[in-house]
């Protein structure tokens, strides 16, 4: 279909086969660009803050000696990953409102400002407020593996490291984190090749038309083409870049990973 103009009268064996017309229109589109952009941002945004938040989360419920208040964290940042992103937009939309929205309520207790502000309006801050909603949502399931492969370690090196003198801090730094790095390696190949595939939900759910330049990612794109303007040959054009791109990215990484004698998948 990426090489017909595909129309579904006549169908894959009935349409015009016109090569690589349907990529060319495709980088000479402004939008796409942009779309491109917004996509690249948003996942670079959200893998780095969720890979480093993740790591930092875990490390410090593995100090946590208290069962009870452990388990009680771990189920408070465990929740929003069970929850839709249709409630989760809804509740940042709350928080965010003008309307005695409790941020802005916030702001203006302390002084901060005197007017509120409609931060989903802002087209520079959507990136960031997206970032937060993924980072809420996703935070606590991302730190299941680190949490069970520090679980792992073996106690003899914590032990060592008491016989030595050392404290939390300098156990957490030379026994903890070493210990996360091969995984942690091989999480980051993984999340590299959903790095230009977002999804369209979040951004669907938290955008509007007045962050539409900032808020467009290219399954967006892809839909507005395919399901609204019936070029069904343009869109699928586009998720054959995005997998191009995809697998890349994730044989880069992966020999990165070799290269700096970390693990690799391939």
């Amino acid at each position: 279909m990426a090489f017909q103009k595909y129309s579904i009268p006549k169908g894959i064996f009935g349409s015009p086969f016109v090569g690589f017309d349907q990529f060319a229109e495709l980088f000479k589109d402004d939008q796409f660009y942009n779309a491109l952009r917004n996509t690249l941002a948003m996942s670079v945004m959200g893998l780095v803050s969720g890979f480093v938040c993740a790591i930092v989360l875990a490390l410090l419920l593995n100090e946590v000696r208290l069962t009870l208040f452990k388990r009680t964290v771990q189920t408070i940042v465990y929740i929003p990953h069970f929850v839709s992103w249709v409630v989760i937009s809804n509740i940042m939309i709350f928080v965010l409102s003008p309307d005695y929205g409790p941020f802005n309520e916030l702001l203006k207790n302390l002084g901060l400002i005197d007017e509120p502000i409609y931060f989903l309006s802002k087209e520079k801050w959507f990136w960031v407020i997206h970032t937060f909603a993924g980072l809420w949502k996703e935070l606590g399931w991302s730190t299941i593996i680190y949490l069970a492969v520090l679980s792992g370690v073996n106690p003899e090196l914590y032990e060592a490291a008491d016989v030595d003198g050392a404290g939390r801090f300098k156990k957490m730094i030379y026994i903890s984190f070493p210990s996360l790095l091969p995984t942690a390696t091989m999480l980051l190949i993984l999340a590299v090749g959903h790095l230009i595939s977002t999804g369209y939900e979040s951004q669907m759910l938290l955008g509007n038309s007045l962050v539409i330049e900032y808020s467009k990612v290219l399954d967006l794109y892809a839909l507005d083409y395919a399901l609204k303007l019936g070029d069904y040959s343009y869109g699928v054009a586009i998720s054959m870049f995005k997998s191009m791109v995809s697998i890349i990215l994730v044989l880069g990484v992966n020999q990165l990973a070799k290269r700096l004698g970390q693990s690799h998948v391939l």
